[in-house]
């Protein structure tokens, strides 16, 4: 059984930077995400099938609602009816947030306090200040970047590569912690190493290394033996 992480400094090479996704690696949020767009959808007397659920995971809404309703919607159209959804989303969080945090994630953040922190989620940005503000982890990351701040969301590497030249890293000294196909593939563009957190699926190619939560013991060690590129 894996054991707790204590809350003290934990060894990384010095040069290297930690990326986090949102949705699925900092909060276990896709659960909701899926009744949010199934109570959304009905309101256009849509029903959403798992087929279409498994297309939305990693995606930014804009891609999603088009996806669903079709290329013909406008862009004005397309952007309300992804914030509204959005809007029930974290209207079904609210009191919940704390306890769909991925177990173990505020104890790695604070035990990596000194190493340089990156986050990248396709997520609207009120979205991503909702959890950050609410959870209290916003002081954790020194930039952030959101799939509204990009010409091109995930998979494509841009809002990775986006937040490595904020952090002043190279990209090839950059870990990102994903759990989704299009954020792995996203990282594998960027040349980045990549820990899969499996709250979404099981196992994506790419991945170094795969562990269920925070709390993993391989997790640490991992890093531990990770080393910068001159």
């Amino acid at each position: 059984m894996a054991k707790a992480i204590q809350s003290k400094e934990v060894s990384l090479a010095g040069g290297l930077a930690l990326i986090f996704d949102m949705d699925g690696v900092v909060l276990d949020s896709n659960p909701t995400h899926r009744l949010a767009w199934e109570a959304f959808n009905r309101r256009y007397g849509l029903e959403t099938t798992e087929a279409m659920h498994q297309r939305m995971y990693g995606k930014r809404n804009d891609q999603i609602v088009r996806d669903f309703y079709g290329e013909e919607l406008s862009p004005e159209e397309v952007t309300a009816r992804g914030a509204a959804k959005e809007e029930l989303y974290r209207e079904m969080t609210g009191s919940k947030l704390e306890s769909m945090l991925v177990p173990g994630i505020r104890e790695f953040l604070e035990s990596h306090c000194g190493v340089r922190k990156g986050l990248a989620s396709n997520a609207e940005r009120l979205n991503v200040d909702y959890v950050l503000d609410r959870s209290g982890l916003r002081g954790y990351f020194e930039a952030i970047v959101t799939g509204q701040e990009v010409e091109h969301p995930k998979p494509h590497p841009e809002i990775y590569l986006r937040v490595a030249q904020q952090l002043d890293i190279d990209p090839a000294n950059c870990i990102v912690l994903e759990d989704s196909d299009s954020g792995v593939s996203a990282a594998t563009a960027a040349g980045m190493r990549i820990v899969l957190v499996c709250t979404t699926h099981g196992n994506l190619p790419g991945a170094s290394l795969s562990i269920d939560n925070f709390l993993s013991g391989e997790l640490n060690p991992w890093l531990a033996g990770q080393g910068r590129v001159m």
